[in-house]
């Protein structure tokens, strides 16, 4: 089977693709999706967060929200907006935010190579949102969330991608965020094989976002049996290099001081950390540094050389800050569970941090390096498991631009 093969996009017609586009299903909760569709019918929000069409207070995993969106899938291509093209494509998909500017590929991945891990993970899933993706393509036949994919990055390949751009985009829309979407669809029989065989060379293709979409589609795929050749046996993706590719920083809020005082705390910190009082917030500059926010206070820290390990996980600074700092001075000892500690990506800047413990909401508050794609690809090839909340991808890829119809899906088809 391919690493990666083109298909037969559903989408939207040019002239509704700005009604239709949506932010990602996950970046928002069911109150801020039926605020931001109330007014936009043909928003993909009804499909991807179908509770908002039902009444206020429905469970999102209730079997009424899938069928919801099941119908309002088919009302919009049987209404003209959504349609499936007639070849199989590539699609080459840019996004602008500000100054970044990142150029990939959208196609659909192999569910086999997933399975081997040549499609690499490094998180752990939950199976309650696994469950979740798996009843929503189930019911609509479709995949429509897809699943953000690196590769390293390949100078032919990065040019190939980055020659289609010259041609006139099939859209070219900037969202209410003021993020810049650019399709561009490949029909070049030459260019979509070699496309193929480039990435087929790969030794691996890595998961930076969507691990829940890539389980259920791997889920669905043995629940279908649909062969190697069946497009149930892939799922959607968009692959940038991963030298374009923008990750924040995920930063750490505490309740308490676990009955440290101030003053307690600040000692116990320099046994692992050099600390540093600032006049202004700390954002830190490199790997082992970090900013700490206590008492309307700023610290700079710098973790101690002897601390940092070789070890792909245990050396980055979601580590180094939960070993030799929240764990053992706040007793933070499963981020993931412990209702004490809170993570805010870096899109809301460190205004966020000193609002939320300026509030006494929250006591102190730790901004952090981001974590770079060369550490994520480590800590994926180690097939390892990154700690919680170690990325927060910017800009988010759309929802609604292409969805993958699965083999059994063409009964959604207006006949």
């Amino acid at each position: 089977m391919p690493l990666i093969r083109p298909f037969a996009a559903l989408r939207p017609v040019p002239e509704r693709a700005g009604e239709v586009l949506a932010p990602p299903y996950d970046v928002l909760n069911s109150a801020e999706a039926r605020a931001r569709a109330a007014d936009s019918p043909l928003s993909f929000l009804h499909i991807s967060r179908a509770e908002i069409d039902l009444p206020e207070g429905t469970d999102p995993y209730d079997a009424s929200v899938y069928a919801r969106a099941a119908d309002n899938l088919r009302s919009m291509i049987a209404d003209g907006v959504l349609k499936r093209d007639e070849q199989p494509c590539y699609y080459v998909y840019r996004i602008t935010m500000g100054d970044h500017v990142q150029t990939g590929l959208v196609a659909v991945a192999s569910v086999a190579d997933y399975d081997i891990n040549r499609v690499r993970k490094h998180e752990f899933t939950r199976p309650a949102k696994e469950d979740d993706r798996v009843r929503q393509i189930e019911a609509l036949n479709a995949q429509t969330g897809p699943v953000l994919l690196a590769y390293r990055s390949q100078p032919e390949i990065d040019q190939l991608i980055e020659s289609a751009t010259s041609a006139t985009p099939e859209y070219d829309l900037t969202a209410d965020d003021g993020i810049r979407h650019t399709l561009w669809v490949v029909t070049d029989p030459s260019v979509i094989d070699r496309l193929s065989a480039g990435f087929d060379s790969m030794e691996a293709i890595y998961i930076a976002d969507g691990h829940h979409r890539s389980a259920a589609g791997s889920r669905v795929a043995a629940t279908m049996k649909g062969g190697p050749e069946a497009m149930s046996s892939y799922f959607l993706s968009v692959i940038f290099p991963h030298n374009q590719m923008k990750i924040l920083d995920y930063n750490r809020v505490v309740k308490d001081l676990n009955g440290l005082s101030e003053d307690e705390l600040l000692d116990r910190v320099g046994v692992a950390f050099d600390v540093n009082r600032e006049d202004s917030a700390v954002s830190p500059s490199k790997s082992g540094e970090f900013g700490m926010y206590l008492n309307g206070h700023w610290y700079r820290l710098a973790i101690h050389a002897d601390r940092v390990s070789q070890d792909p996980v245990a050396r980055l600074d979601v580590s180094l800050l939960a070993n030799n700092l929240l764990e053992p001075l706040l007793a933070i000892s499963d981020p993931r569970t412990d209702p004490r500690i809170d993570f805010v990506g870096g899109i809301r800047g460190l205004e966020e941090l000193e609002k939320r413990v300026d509030s006494g909401e929250m006591q102190v508050a730790f901004s952090m390096f981001p974590t770079s794609m060369e550490d994520l690809m480590a800590v994926a090839d180690a097939n390892e498991v990154m700690p919680p909340k170690s990325t927060w991808f910017e800009p988010k890829l759309a929802d609604g631009l292409v969805s993958h119809v699965l083999d059994q899906a063409i009964s959604l088809e207006k006949s």
